[in-house]
């Protein structure tokens, strides 16, 4: 009867998840993308297991990891370079508390970004999106301004 009941309620409730760990992402090279991900973003390099095979790197920051991980194989498994920033792609995005500083920083940087608002009720929320070395998308926002409104009945934990 235990067992049932266990199973029972791991049907009918929310699955044990706390947070989200890390986002990875296929590299040409991980010491560029290191570079970028340290000296764009803030992010510091971490001790990752030496049972690893492979060339990698973590990083972490911000309550979340960065796993960069060294592609050996064709350019195939890569995201494609891109030349048009397009905030439709998909992207990690991160929590900004001063956009304008952030724009100051990827200005003197040489970082060339897009920027779009977005608004609703009167809320208004500022983004910019920006590849980094390998072409994968990062959103920076202040999208805390929007509350979170579930469309159905649920827990929501944040």
């Amino acid at each position: 009867m235990g067992v049932e009941m266990v199973q029972e309620e791991a049907m009918s409730s929310m699955p044990p998840l706390m947070s989200l760990n890390h986002v990875s992402f296929m590299c040409r090279s991980v010491s560029q993308s290191v570079k970028f991900y340290q000296e764009v973003l803030g992010f510091v390099s971490i001790k990752r297991p030496s049972s690893f095979s492979f060339k990698g790197a973590w990083l972490f920051n911000y309550g979340i990891g960065i796993h960069l991980l060294q592609c050996n194989t064709s350019e195939e498994n890569l995201p494609k370079r891109k030349g048009v920033i397009n905030p439709k792609d998909n992207h990690i995005s991160f929590q900004c508390s001063n956009m304008k500083l952030l724009m100051l920083k990827l200005k003197k940087m040489g970082v060339e970004y897009v920027t779009a608002k977005v608004e609703e009720e009167g809320i208004q929320v500022d983004q910019l999106f920006f590849h980094d070395p390998d072409g994968n998308m990062i959103e920076i926002c202040n999208c805390d301004n929007l509350p979170v409104l579930p469309l159905s009945p649920c827990r929501l934990r944040r």
